[in-house]
C-alpha cells in the first residue's frame, strides 16, 4: 500500500467505497463497527475522500463514555498515569522484591535468591519425574516455592503467606503484584484438588 498526497490516503486495488451507492475507490480507512481492542485492531471501512470527509466530521470519539471518563481523557496529562513495562517497580521481571518490603537491601536480595531456589528445586522435581504430582502440578509447585515433600497443611500456609504479601490491600493499593498473585491463586486451585494432598 503507498501513501498519497493526502494525509491517510492508501492506494489499493479493488477496494470501493463502503458510502451507499457510492463507486469512488475507497482510499481512505476509518473505524469500523468493532473497534480495536485485546483481540486485535479491529474492523475498518473504507471511504473515497468526500465520504471520509462526512464521517469524519460525524465521529464522536466519546461516544458511550461517561462524563468521568470523558474529563479523564480531555486531561493534559490522559494516558501517562498507566505504568509500562518497562518502567514498573520489577521492570516486568517475576519474583523481583518490593525493596520497600525489606528494611535492608540484603535481605531483598536473600529474598529473591530463596525464589529462585525454590523454582529450581520445583524443576528438579519435575526432571526427576516426582510421581506424586502431574506435570501440572509440578509447575504449580514452584509457583507456590513448595518442595515436593509439602503437605496439605504446607500449601495452605504457603498459599495465605503469599496471598498477603501480593494482595494490593496489603501494600497500599500497589497493583504491581496482581499478575503474579493471580499465578498464586491459579496454582493454589490446582493444587488443592492434587490427589497427593488427599
Amino acid at each position: 500500500m503507498k501513501q498519497d498526497k493526502f494525509h491517510g490516503r492508501v492506494a489499493s486495488k479493488g477496494q470501493e467505497c463502503n458510502a451507499a451507492g457510492c463507486r469512488e475507490p475507497g482510499e481512505f480507512r476509518a473505524p469500523g463497527p468493532r473497534g480495536a481492542g485485546f483481540d486485535g485492531p479491529g474492523d475498518y471501512r473504507w471511504f473515497c475522500l468526500d465520504h471520509v470527509r462526512a464521517f469524519n466530521s460525524q465521529y464522536d470519539w466519546f461516544a458511550g463514555m461517561s462524563a468521568d471518563e470523558i474529563l479523564a481523557a480531555q486531561h493534559p496529562a490522559a494516558g501517562w498515569a498507566t505504568e509500562t513495562r518497562a518502567f514498573r517497580a520489577d521492570a516486568g521481571v517475576d519474583g523481583v522484591p518490593r525493596w520497600a518490603d525489606f528494611s535492608d537491601p540484603l535481605d531483598a536480595i536473600g529474598s529473591r535468591a530463596a525464589d529462585i531456589k525454590a523454582r529450581a528445586r520445583g524443576r528438579s522435581y519435575a526432571a526427576a519425574g516426582d510421581s506424586r504430582f502431574t506435570p501440572r502440578e509440578r509447575e504449580a509447585l514452584s509457583v507456590m516455592g513448595l518442595a515436593g515433600d509439602a503437605d496439605r497443611v504446607r500449601l495452605r500456609k504457603r498459599y495465605s503467606e503469599l496471598v498477603r504479601r501480593y494482595h494490593p490491600d496489603r501494600n497500599g493499593g500497589d497493583r504491581s503484584q496482581e499478575a503474579r498473585l493471580q499465578r498464586v491463586v491459579d496454582a493454589y486451585q490446582v493444587l488443592r484438588k492434587a490427589a497427593a494432598f488427599a
